[in-house]
């Protein structure tokens, strides 16, 4: 089936056609460079990251952008805050950002455009929007016409007159309208600014994203994507300030992710009820904060709380155990022996089945929850096969090798590919001479042999296809909610 995504602009799902055939630009909102981001930005960054390789999978060229604001209020303050200038609290957490971004196992955008380096493109988008008629300026500062702007709140669903002022729209006597918003701020005392012909100042927030987005994709790209806190009035902005100009949507489709809440509240700094993404990743694997994050529609709200946290990784630990079953079964080639086997041909199936619904699920809207659903249905199919002691047969080890290749391409494209060792050829040695103890019957040696196994954190357990080694893994997430 077509690839298939939910349009905020529209309000429905509507089969993607690039603009240009077989290449896909996609410009999603980073990060305010003033402090370390919390989980709750991290759904985003894992969100969009994951469509990317949805997209390349699909075949396409993707081009993706993904700015950084490192000129802000926030900013500013943070400097005086640590007794330091501006430039070093963006330097320090531009280069904390893309760090903790790596290890959320998130490829790099293509391009990580800063607004402190794209001042010119600012202003000659700014003077435009003046020539227009859309914006005008008072003692230096340059604010938008919202009410020039007639398709003004399409995105957000409203009309002008419905729309209040909302929580990043500073009132300003000064403005015709209190819905205007600054495109360029005049200087302050001590705050940074560039030469302007509207004098010494600095951009507003939504205005960086336009010039750059423009610059590195076109006036009219593909995707344009962030939280769905961003969506008024940051994206309204950003589309009304370019369509004015060029007269054609910033973007063909607008996607949103919903909120990470906690305790029916959403996670925010503000609200003081958040955990940093690095923090966490000291806790646990980077796997299962993904997918933690994906085991949810990504357009629906998620609760980050104990209890959904530690099943997860529960799940993600019992994946990766069966992905090292799988490692460790196949490692070791098999003859044919021309028998017939009912059971690999049943659960051959059940993996045609599990992978046809796996891209379907990615297919429609981008499914990841269903989509994982089918990652562990086809785990569980394994477990439940090993565990039934099935016949050792050339067919069914054939499948388990199918199996294996599926399972990485699955976990693959979904960022949370575990990662797993094969087992040390001194632990190999152990479990062979195990196993020729248990055929005779030594079992204090066989017991003797399973302590020295168990005692390097290794689990054993016997199949047909041999003894296989697996990870222990005893991590708890429930300090980090303390």
């Amino acid at each position: 089936m077509p690839l298939r995504i939910y349009n905020t602009a529209t309000r429905k799902k509507e089969e993607f056609k690039s603009l240009e055939p077989g290449k896909v630009k996609m410009y999603v909102c980073g990060p305010t460079v003033y402090d370390y981001f919390h989980v709750g930005n991290a759904r985003a960054f894992i969100v969009f990251d994951t469509l990317r390789r949805v997209l390349k999978r699909c075949g396409w060229e993707v081009t993706y952008v993904q700015n950084i604001t490192d000129v802000d209020d926030k900013i500013i303050n943070k400097a005086k805050q640590e007794k330091t200038t501006a430039e070093e609290v963006a330097g320090k957490y531009t280069e904390a950002f893309l760090a903790d971004l790596a290890a959320l196992g998130c490829e790099p955008a293509d391009q990580h455009p800063k607004a402190t380096e794209h001042i010119p493109e600012i202003i000659a988008l700014v003077e435009k929007i003046i020539e227009k008629g859309h914006a005008y300026v008072v003692a230096g500062d340059v604010f938008f016409s919202v009410r020039s702007f007639q398709e003004y709140g399409k995105l957000f669903g409203k009309k002008i007159d419905e729309l209040e002022e909302g929580a990043r729209v500073n009132v300003d006597v000064r403005k015709k309208d209190p819905l205007d918003f600054a495109l360029w701020k005049a200087a302050k005392s001590g705050e940074p600014a560039w030469d302007s012909p509207w004098g010494k100042g600095r951009p507003g927030w939504h205005i960086e994203c336009s010039a750059m987005s423009m610059k590195y994709l076109g006036e009219n790209f593909d995707i344009h994507g962030g939280g769905a806190d961003l969506i008024f009035p940051h994206h309204e902005n950003e589309n009304a300030q370019s369509q004015s100009v060029t007269g054609k949507p910033l973007a063909q489709y607008w996607m949103h992710n919903g909120y990470l809440e906690i305790k029916g509240e959403k996670m925010s700094k503000s609200l003081g009820n958040f955990w940093l993404t690095r923090d966490v990743l000291q806790k646990t694997p980077f796997q299962v904060l993904r997918l933690f994050m994906l085991s949810a529609h990504y357009r629906s709200p998620l609760d980050f709380n104990p209890k959904n946290v530690e099943s997860v990784q529960n799940g993600y630990f019992e994946l990766k155990r069966t992905m090292e079953r799988l490692h460790e079964i196949v490692r070791h080639p098999m003859k044919d022996d021309f028998l017939a086997d009912d059971t690999a041909g049943a659960l051959d199936k059940e993996r045609q089945f599990t992978y046809e619904q796996f891209e379907q699920a990615l297919d429609d809207d981008l499914n990841t929850a269903q989509a994982i659903g089918q990652v562990f249905r086809l785990a569980n199919k394994v477990r439940q096969v090993i565990a039934n002691r099935p016949k050792k047969t050339y067919q069914l080890y054939l499948v388990f090798q199918s199996i294996q290749s599926y399972l990485l391409d699955m976990t693959n494209v979904l960022g949370m590919l575990p990662e797993i060792q094969p087992v040390p050829d001194d632990l190999l040695k152990m479990i062979a001479e195990r196993n020729e103890a248990r055929q005779k019957k030594d079992w204090a040696l066989s017991d003797q042999l399973r302590d020295q196994i168990t005692g390097q954190g290794y689990a054993l357990e016997d199949t047909p296809f041999g003894s296989l080694a697996l990870t222990e893994t005893k991590t708890s997430l429930q300090e980090i909610f303390r």
